[in-house]
């Protein structure tokens, strides 16, 4: 690279840093009009921002600029990658969503990309794999447990079609369902978050042209039937700030994000949110009961690796606090799940 190169390099940079530094101390913009901010890419997602989304977005604002200056210098097309993770239904939209409007508000352009375009099913066939996988593992784990004799055959059948063999209330009645459940749960959790479900390295892959310069990249929709599906390009010639609200964002079968930053909350917590916005037809259920405390185990495990976490009353939690309030949680329900040690 030429001197007169090296130099126009340098001073970009240094604009994109002194711009943000010239907007410090932060002060909120007023929000009009909720429905007239950036939303996310996810075809036919439906939310409404609170003002309880509002202030916990400029919670997170001035410590995620802190954290931006550095990445935005490293990256030689001054550009960065954040990911908003969390269980479902935690707020990520909506605040990915805010955090877009106040960029942009400083003359920092994002997009919202959503993962939840990037399973290798669309939902319903995702939905029918995770189950299916659930009672394959059940049933293998009553065969290797000499729990599986030819009467339980027709009365697993009947509780399946009932969808309540992932209930743990059939247990009082049918012990032997506690060895299914059991087995089921555990060849779920292998799956869910994993590399069979979601193709982290196409997202990857458009991480990497991102960060390496690409002004036009053909990004995925997937609706919920098998013909919503399809590519969009995506001009991203003058945006500096990739936005990826997801619940795998903190993953690490997903490469090139900078700032991940976790929403915390309860799987109860969840529930409720997923039911105000109709997330799933069975909301209810035993078995999306259980996907939601897997995958709060998963962003327990991945929390390590966030650079801010949320509570959720809205305060900046260092890790070790996270953990204390993860255990203190687990205790209260009378449940233990084994973390990590504290960074």
């Amino acid at each position: 690279m030429s001197n007169s190169s090296n130099d126009k390099f340098k001073n970009a940079k240094r604009n994109i840093s002194e711009k943000i530094k010239q907007k410090l101390p932060w002060i909120p913009e007023d929000i009009q009009d909720t429905d007239s901010i950036p939303k996310g890419d996810m075809p036919g997602d439906k939310f409404k921002i609170s003002s309880q989304h509002i202030q916990k977005a400029q919670i997170i604002f001035p410590k995620l600029l802190e954290l931006l200056i550095p990445t935005l210098k490293k990256n030689p097309y001054q550009r960065s990658v954040i990911a908003i993770c969390g269980g479902s239904g935690v707020g990520k939209s909506e605040i990915a969503s805010l955090i877009s409007y106040y960029l942009n508000c400083m003359g920092l352009y994002s997009y919202i990309l959503s993962g939840d375009n990037y399973p290798h099913r669309i939902p319903k066939y995702n939905d029918a794999e995770r189950h299916r996988i659930f009672r394959k593992s059940g049933v293998e784990g009553l065969i290797s447990h000499g729990q599986y004799i030819e009467e339980r055959h027709a009365i697993l059948k009947e509780i399946q079609e009932s969808g309540n063999d992932s209930n743990p209330d059939y247990v009082k009645s049918y012990p032997w369902l506690s060895v299914y459940q059991s087995a089921g749960r555990s060849g779920l959790k292998n799956y869910l978050g994993s590399t069979n479900e979601i193709d982290f390295k196409e997202l990857t892959g458009i991480i990497s042209q991102f960060k390496n310069g690409e002004s036009r990249i053909l990004l995925k929709r997937m609706g919920r039937e098998e013909t919503e599906l399809w590519y969009d390009h995506v001009d991203f010639s003058d945006k500096n700030i990739m936005i990826i609200e997801w619940t795998h964002g903190n993953s690490q079968n997903l490469q090139g994000v900078d700032i991940p930053i976790l929403l915390n909350s309860t799987p109860q917590e969840t529930l409720k949110h997923r039911r105000s916005r109709n997330r799933d037809s069975a909301t209810d259920s035993p078995f999306i009961k259980m996907v939601l405390g897997i995958e709060q185990e998963m962003l327990i495990w991945q929390a390590p690796k966030a650079k801010l976490i949320l509570s959720k009353s809205g305060e900046i939690l260092a890790y070790k606090d996270f953990v204390k309030l993860m255990i203190q949680d687990r205790y209260r329900k009378g449940i233990w799940i084994a973390t990590r040690k504290c960074r």
